[in-house]
């Protein structure tokens, strides 16, 4: 049976990810490592710290020990660590954002990208201008901060962190080409969009696919 293990740097990544797997790999063993200790240290630190990064090698190493085919890291604020750790894990490391990071530089000249966190904002931006890079393309990005939809989350609050989210997302769809959902935790409110001028895309969807095409390669 293929095993694939997740790590998260916090619970709310589990169940929508959770659910693309039982949709596009249903056959599948899907392993959570939760340490929400990860996503609360980089936005204390506002970047990427060098002792996080040394926490995701212990759980991707330990990852390559219980047997992983492929490993999915269900964080784009510690994405950035993942382009590091590659060299130093012999398991396949799978970007839950890098997918769709690829479909929006191809999409269209301006890009939104709407994040509740700046830790995620950042290195999604800069993935999508790589990814653009990489293609040849140039991009004009517009960066959005939903502010206190994280927060609300947090407590528990899904209804006013949903209307927060929404109402930056609407604001941005007449400015941009398409839209980038910067957080795994987002994706949930797609359905609830309605009919926008965009697209807005989101990293379950495409980072699950992502692992499903890896593990079809290496078959």
């Amino acid at each position: 049976m293929t095993k694939i293990v997740v790590v998260h740097t916090g619970p709310v990544t589990v169940e929508p990810l959770k659910a693309q797997f039982a949709q596009q790999l249903p056959d599948a063993r899907v392993v959570n490592i939760v340490d929400d200790s990860l996503l609360a240290d980089v936005r204390t630190a506002g970047y990427l710290t060098p002792e996080v990064t040394e926490r995701l090698y212990t759980y991707m190493s330990n990852a390559q020990s219980m047997g992983a085919d492929i490993i999915l890291n269900a964080c784009s604020s510690v994405g950035e660590a993942t382009d590091l750790l590659r060299g130093m894990i012999r398991t396949p490391i799978v970007k839950v954002d890098e997918a769709m990071a690829e479909e929006a530089s191809a999409l269209g000249a301006r890009i939104g990208v709407v994040a509740t966190v700046s830790t995620t904002l950042e290195p999604t931006v800069r993935l999508i201008g790589k990814k653009a890079a990489e293609q040849g393309r140039t991009i004009d990005v517009t960066e959005c901060i939903a502010q206190g939809a994280f927060e609300a989350l947090l407590a528990g609050d899904s209804a006013k962190h949903d209307d927060i989210l929404r109402r930056a997302i609407i604001e941005l769809a007449d400015h941009v080409d398409v839209i980038v959902l910067a957080q795994v935790s987002m994706a949930r409110l797609v359905p609830a969009l309605g009919s926008l001028p965009v697209p807005v895309l989101s990293s379950p969807q495409s980072g699950v696919g992502a692992v499903r095409h890896a593990l079809s390669r290496a078959a």
